[in-house]
Formats: C-alpha cells, structure tokens, sequence
C-alpha cells in the first residue's frame, strides 16, 4: 500500500553511467580546481552560495546539469524504473 518509494544508491550508478563522482581521481570537483581551498563542496551545496558568489554558483550548477542532460542513464535505471511502475509508485 505504499504511495513513495525511497531509493538510495549512492555515487556509483551515476559513475556506472559515465558522471564523475565528487571526490575521486577523476570526480567532479576537480573540474573547480580555482575552488580548491576557496570553497568546499559544503559550500556550494548552501543557498547562501547563490547569493554571496553568484558566477560561481552558475557555473557549477550549470556544468553539472549539462553533464546530467548529456547522460543515458545506464540498464540500472531502467530497472528501477520498471520496479516503479510494477509496483505502481
């Protein structure tokens, strides 16, 4: 009888599909190397971000979303989503 469903995945079935993680050798963050020791992850995560360093905060969150729309997801998702719908969530 559940309405939601939760699901938990952690970094890796993005890596599966080919995003970088955060932290790795080849993650994310290293895409903001003039980040390094100016802001942290933290840092950006926060709403305040947005407001007290606006370039930054575009060009982080929108070279993230263009990696993700760029993306096929991998067979992981699709079975997830086929889960969803079987389960009629």
């Amino acid at each position: 009888d559940a309405k939601f469903i939760t699901i938990t995945a952690g970094a890796g079935i993005g890596v599966d599909s080919g995003l970088p993680d955060f932290r790795g050798n080849k993650g994310f963050w290293n895409f903001y190397k003039d980040f390094k020791g100016k802001f942290s992850f933290s840092d950006c995560a926060n709403p305040l971000f947005l407001e007290r360093h606006p370039h930054q905060f575009w060009g982080f969150y929108g070279h993230r979303l263009n990696l993700y729309r760029e993306t096929v997801p991998h067979e992981g998702f699709n079975i997830l989503q086929e889960f969803c719908k079987q389960a009629h969530i």
